[in-house]
């Protein structure tokens, strides 16, 4: 199964590319200092890297994985990249699992069917428009919270990269116009039912991608890059990595980063608003304490009081 091994291959990778960038910090006092300001929930497949406070958090980025791969895959880039940008949220969702034609019809987690990566294999992607629809429910909540999509990003490996060029050049409205799009080893999937959105042409994208790239050949990025400014993409950047295979690298992370810095910087007047727990009634303080993850410390609690200074305590780091 070469997406199987392909995946496998790429774990190894991503942990080396992890620990060369954490290494490579001097001062690993203040790394884990930054790592101590954000917080790590997993709901079923998903899971979300926020600020520990939730009133810092000015910033979304949604992170999908590969063909065959979870959530779980890129949760130490996400948590990486979250300890030097602790205003961002990440989600990662898993692709719900389902036969992929290409590797025989057997189940795996897959956002849409694949039936080969050449240019007619790939214009039916049948169950896109069901991962497209997950992906903006995704956004939809973060903007219910107050967080404008001006805010947000889309970022993915191979078949999430895929998704995220194919969901955040194709946002309903302008309205809903990202602060940019990170492919990495991707491509422009369902080339031939893919319509840019007028106003969204100037949408920054990086798309970041390996010379050696057996899986997904280098060419389809040139490909993917060309086909999209024809449609009327303008920013549109091909970040070529000499000798990288179908993975990651610290050079590309790192560029990721300063790609991420520079749309998205921190800002605080679009830092999220939430409720003061203080003025929260029970059943918000209960959900607010799920939400952050902290179910087994509140086991226990009984007074109102009680669930406010667990909540504020979390907030405020001292947990």
């Amino acid at each position: 199964m070469l997406i199987s091994n392909t995946a496998k291959r790429r774990s190894a990778c991503i942990f080396a590319t992890i620990f060369c960038l954490t290494a490579s910090n001097n001062n690993k006092g203040v790394y884990f200092a930054r790592a101590m300001s954000t917080t790590t929930k997993r709901t079923g497949g998903t899971i979300e890297i926020s600020p520990r406070n939730p009133a810092d958090q000015s910033a979304c980025i949604v992170l999908s994985h590969g063909l065959g791969d979870t959530a779980e895959g890129w949760a130490d880039v996400a948590e990486h990249l979250a300890s030097k940008m602790p205003y961002i949220k990440f989600i990662l969702p898993t692709a719900p699992t389902q036969p992929v034609s290409m590797n025989g019809g057997f189940p795996m987690p897959s956002w849409y069917d694949i039936t080969g990566l050449d240019e007619r294999s790939n214009e039916n992607c049948e169950g896109i428009s069901e991962s497209k629809n997950t992906i903006l429910q995704l956004l939809q909540a973060e903007h219910s919270r107050g967080l404008p999509y001006s805010r947000m990003m889309l970022a993915g490996f191979s078949q999430g990269g895929a998704l995220s060029l194919f969901v955040g050049l194709q946002m309903p409205s302008v309205q809903q116009k990202l602060a940019g799009i990170v492919a990495m080893s991707g491509y422009l999937p369902g080339a031939k039912q893919f319509n840019l959105t007028p106003g969204l042409e100037e949408t920054p994208v990086l798309h970041a991608h390996g010379t050696a790239d057996p899986v997904v050949r280098f060419e389809l990025a040139q490909k993917s890059k060309e086909f999209l400014k024809e449609k009327g993409v303008t920013n549109y950047e091909v970040k070529s990595y000499a000798g990288m295979v179908h993975s990651a690298c610290p050079e590309e992370i790192e560029d990721i980063r300063a790609f991420i810095e520079r749309v998205l910087p921190h800002d605080l007047d679009s830092c999220i608003k939430p409720k003061n727990p203080s003025e929260m009634s029970v059943k918000e303080l209960r959900e607010a304490i799920r939400n952050a993850g902290l179910g087994s410390k509140a086991v226990g609690l009984m007074e109102k009081q009680e669930f406010v200074k667990l909540l504020q305590d979390h907030q405020n780091g001292k947990l």
